[in-house]
Formats: structure tokens, sequence, C-alpha cells
């Protein structure tokens, strides 16, 4: 699942960097920086960060301007995982196939963990700015991506997202509500990754729309194949436990619209994110290949 070439080059360049934008901590804030830095070494497979650069490249940008800002998205997706698994919102004690951070941490140690990735996906996006302060078309770029992570990450996207799933929890909600929770609290995030990735490239506004058409497509599958993996899925193969949505009475698509119509959304939502991205007439073809394949994911 994502070993193709181009997807492992980027991957590798994440990987490479992830930690190189982390604030420096003296000796006092040593156990702050261990919890953090715990997490934020249990993998996965960057998906934000790696479309993030491709679409620096698709826009026709130098893809090393973009890593501080990769490298910034998974900071925020990566101090969500560490909040969504307390015990206050999704409580869960696995992931990724180790325990979670407020499992090795406590819980105020989880807390503050994520509190630390926010703070710096900021400082490295506004470190990276200062460099462009006589280049004004540079640094507007910059402005601009960051404004995209920002705003797909508070009370405009993956927190309202987040408030309106525990709020939903053993809820009747309808079908709009469970759109507009998935649409926040995992599409934002992946919209804004690609969206971010394109200004720092250059691109121009039909790339732009393309690529936000793409992410919110594409985010809103990644959320439905999670859906259905908790109710079907291998908990030893997806590094977590299963059936916890059902335990919760959590907002789900397979709960709200039973597993087949759930299918038969991912593979339209799929379609679409494909669709939007390839009517953009350049080499398309790595976006279309990543859609095809999380669509496909078993964990």
């Amino acid at each position: 699942m994502l070993d193709y070439p181009e997807y492992t080059r980027l991957l590798y360049l994440v990987n490479e960097n992830i930690e190189g934008f982390m604030p420096d901590t003296d000796i006092n804030s040593a156990p702050l920086a261990e919890s953090m830095r715990y997490s934020l070494r249990a993998g996965g497979k960057r998906v934000r960060p790696v479309l993030l650069l491709a679409a620096c490249e698709l826009a026709g940008g130098d893809t090393m301007e973009a890593v501080p800002y990769a490298c910034a998205v998974e900071y925020v997706h990566t101090y969500s995982l560490i909040h969504d698994d307390l015990p206050a919102m999704d409580d869960d004690d696995m992931r990724r196939g180790k325990p979670s951070n407020h499992k090795e941490y406590g819980e105020a140690g989880a807390i503050l963990a994520g509190d630390g990735l926010l703070s710096a996906a900021f400082e490295a996006m506004l470190t990276d700015m200062q460099m462009y302060f006589d280049k004004p078309e540079m640094l507007k770029r910059r402005v601009r991506a960051a404004y995209e992570i920002a705003k797909a990450s508070g009370s405009r996207g993956m927190v309202a997202g987040q408030m309106a799933d525990i709020e939903a929890e053993g809820k009747d909600i309808s079908p709009e509500m469970l759109e507009y929770i998935q649409v926040n609290k995992t599409a934002a995030l992946i919209r804004a990754a690609v969206v971010a990735g394109g200004y720092i490239g250059g691109a121009d506004e039909e790339l732009i729309y393309s690529l936000a058409s793409y992410g919110e497509n594409l985010g809103l599958a990644f959320q439905i194949v999670d859906d259905i993996l908790d109710v079907t899925g291998d908990e030893n193969e997806i590094g977590k436990a299963t059936g916890h949505d059902a335990t919760k009475n959590k907002a789900t698509y397979p709960l709200i619209h039973g597993l087949d119509e759930s299918t038969r959304r991912l593979k339209d939502l799929t379609r679409e994110a494909i669709d939007r991205i390839s009517a953009y007439e350049r080499n398309t073809d790595f976006f279309a290949e990543i859609a095809r394949e999380l669509s496909a994911r078993t964990r």
C-alpha cells in the first residue's frame, strides 16, 4: 500500500525532515519533548504532508521550499491523534500498534504534547516566512498556505468537527450533520494540505480550485474507509481496537447509511476526487493513484 516510487520519494523527504523543525528544548522541558516525539515517531502513511509536497510539484514549485509546511501539517495531524485518543475524547489505548500517548505519559502529558505540537507547527511556518520579507510574492504564497492550514485546524475545521462528533454520540443525527462532521473532522486538513502545497508552488486559481475539490472528496472518502474498517477491519493490521465506534455510539457512515451504501459512497467520492484533479491538464496520475489506493486500504 502506497509503496510506489513517487510516494516513497516524498515520504522519505518528510521522514528525513520531520523532527528538523521541532523547537529547541532544554533539560527542563525534556519530558515534554520526549512525549511529543513519541507520537511523531510512531510513523503512519504521512498522507497529508506527502500530498502537500506533491501539490507543490504539480504547481511547478520547488519541493524543498514546501517541506516546513509539510512537516507543520504532520505536527497538526499528530497533535489531533494524541488528543483524539484521550479518555475524554475517543478513548483509544492503542495507536499504530503502540500504546497511545496518554498510556505512556499520562493524560496531562498527552494534552501538553498535543499543545506543543500544534504550536510547533506554526513556529515552523512562521520561521520559514521570515526568510522572505524581501520577496513579497513568495511571502504571500506562504501566508496563504499557512492560513489554509490554520483555518482547517481550528474552529472552522478539525476542532469544530471533533466537537460535533462528540456532541452527536448516542443521538439520531441527519445525514447532513454527519457530512458536516466528516468534512470538518477529517477532510478539512487533507484539503488544506493540498491547497497549501499548491500555493507554495505558485498554482493559479484554476489549479487551486481543482486541488481543493480533490482534497475534500479524498478526505471524505478517507473517513468513510476509517468508519468501514472499524466494523470490518483486522485490529492487528489496523494497530488499534475495532468496534470502537459502535461501543461509543459514534455517528458514522455505516451506522447511518449501512455498509453497502457506505461502500457506494466511498466509490463515488473516490471517482469524484480523481475526476476533479484530472480535469486540470497536467500530470495528475499520482493524485489519482493515491485516491484509488487509499479507498482500498485495509489499515
